[in-house]
């Protein structure tokens, strides 16, 4: 009877860390769905990665968002805005860290300002910008976002 409780505890201590390992692998999926959506320019599939009650711990003060929108309407309307402003952004994924329901990202976006950015008339000047954030996963979607933008960097490249 021993030998049996042990088999059964090791091979339930030996699943836990590989469960957790692959709920992990899971959400850091997440990183490459948001880069990959709006590298599409598929704005449907980027707005579905974020939960209707999505919470957004950083907001631009450069671009605050509209009053009366959801943060999840904000955000959607946030990179819709960014898709118009550089029709050929490529958005690509550089490192992820995944633990528990988190996972961080630094992304790299790249594309010529062919529309209205930031107050900022097209310049047709090729951009080249990061952000590092993190997101909290839950039932397969975005929950909470914090991050921050190089702003001073994309104000720079558009002011020339």
């Amino acid at each position: 009877m021993r030998r049996r409780t042990f088999l059964t505890g090791a091979a339930v201590t030996a699943a836990g860390p590989l469960a957790s390992g692959q709920a992990r692998a899971a959400d850091a999926t997440m990183a490459r769905k948001f880069a990959d959506a709006l590298s599409a320019h598929d704005i449907d599939a980027f707005a579905d990665l974020f939960a209707d009650d999505y919470v957004n711990h950083q907001v631009s003060i450069a671009a605050p968002p509209p009053s009366g929108l959801s943060a999840k309407a904000a955000t959607v309307a946030f990179f819709a805005a960014r898709l118009k402003a550089i029709p050929d952004l490529a958005v690509s994924l550089e490192t992820t860290v995944a633990e528990d329901d988190r996972v961080a990202a630094s992304f790299v976006y790249q594309g010529r300002h062919e529309g209205v950015y930031y107050g900022v008339e097209p310049t047709g000047r090729r951009l080249w910008f990061t952000s590092c954030d993190i997101f909290r996963i839950a039932n397969g979607r975005i929950v909470e976002h914090w991050g921050m933008g190089d702003l001073a960097g994309i104000v720079a490249q558009l002011k020339g």
